[in-house]
């Protein structure tokens, strides 16, 4: 006797998301009816209790959740329902796929219509096409139910648009400089605090020679840098064609006094080299600091050449970009706590 299995009401499990997968088991375990001993009228006997095999698994669980979830409902479309991708003669977009009932009549339909492709119902001119383009048919009776004319999800309705001042042919639906944008005075915007202006303002009164690339060039090397590599935090910084390494490397003179921007804070030292394209150092422009404190990466060698002589930990090489100069750049005074977590 083959087992009959009963079949799980979907109605029990109200919201698919808070189910339990064990409680659903327990469910689905509890519905399993299998063929229980039953005597043959033929022969007389009882007939055997199914095979072990028959219990449900793991496996049987899953996939029966699954069919579950996959399963059609109520917020599934009926057999009545159709999704239909929507384009428009007069629009560059489209439309993800709306869904229609095939009682609809095509009156109704346009209707449906009118506020996603911008035009009035009289206006429109309805093709249904087929999932690879071909027309199927030309909807031309607005009293027709659309199942009339056998449409399919996946099928295209494309409108053509005949009204030439429309919403979507004048552009209202698309062209974006039709809309009338505020636009912010000049002293409006100097009336605000933390401007791009107010910003840039600051940072010209600090350094004369600031641009906005030196700026990216130190953003990127408070990110950047790693240990063991034999550089200081910003060794990547300012690679970008934008940043004029070069520019940037021409305001600073071995034996400055410097700060360096890291991304553990502002260190300072003594420049000791600059140069571009240094023996055992990546490609483009390095300057080489001795920092005050033992706050650094190497001796002032890296993967064994020497570029100047400083004890170790005292060394390190960064991009100019990082790097600012200038006699105001006096040794800090405060011993190693700031940057004892480094040595």
């Amino acid at each position: 006797m083959s087992p009959s299995v009963a079949v799980v009401d979907r109605d029990e499990v109200d919201e698919v998301d808070e189910v339990d997968p064990e409680a659903l088991s327990q469910s689905i375990r509890s519905k399993l009816t299998f063929g229980k001993a039953s005597t043959s009228k033929s022969c007389g006997r009882a007939a055997p209790a199914p095979a072990p095999t028959d219990v449900l698994t793991h496996k049987d669980t899953i996939d029966a959740l699954k069919a579950y979830v996959t399963a059609p409902s109520s917020q599934n479309e009926s057999e009545s329902s159709v999704r239909l991708l929507v384009t428009s003669s007069a629009l560059k977009s489209s439309f993800m796929e709306i869904l229609f009932n095939k009682h609809m009549t095509i009156a109704a339909v346009k209707e449906k219509l009118m506020s996603h492709v911008g035009t009035s119902s009289s206006s429109m001119l309805l093709t249904l096409k087929d999932n690879r383009g071909n027309a199927v048919s030309d909807l031309l009776d607005d009293g027709r139910k659309l199942g009339f004319y056998s449409p399919m999800s996946g099928y295209v309705l494309h409108v053509v648009d005949s009204d030439g001042s429309s919403l979507a042919n004048t552009g209202w639906l698309e062209d974006v400089s039709k809309v009338e944008k505020y636009v912010m005075s000049d002293a409006d915007y100097d009336a605000r605090e933390d401007t791009y202006r107010k910003f840039k303002d600051a940072r010209l009164r600090e350094d004369p020679t600031w641009t906005l690339q030196k700026e990216i060039a130190k953003n990127k090397a408070m990110m950047g840098g790693g240990r063991g590599s034999g550089l200081d935090a910003g060794k990547e910084a300012g690679t970008s064609e934008e940043v004029d390494q070069e520019v940037l490397a021409s305001h600073i003179k071995a034996g400055q006094r410097c700060e360096v921007q890291t991304s553990q804070g502002a260190k300072r030292g003594v420049v000791r080299v600059v140069g571009q394209d240094l023996a055992g150092l990546p490609g483009g422009w390095f300057v080489g600091v001795e920092y005050d404190e033992p706050v650094g990466r190497n001796d002032g060698s890296v993967k064994g050449v020497r570029h100047f002589e400083c004890a170790d930990g005292y060394g390190a090489f960064v991009r100019p970009g990082v790097v600012s100069v200038g006699e105001e750049y006096v040794a800090f005074d405060d011993g190693l706590s700031d940057f004892s977590d480094e040595i």
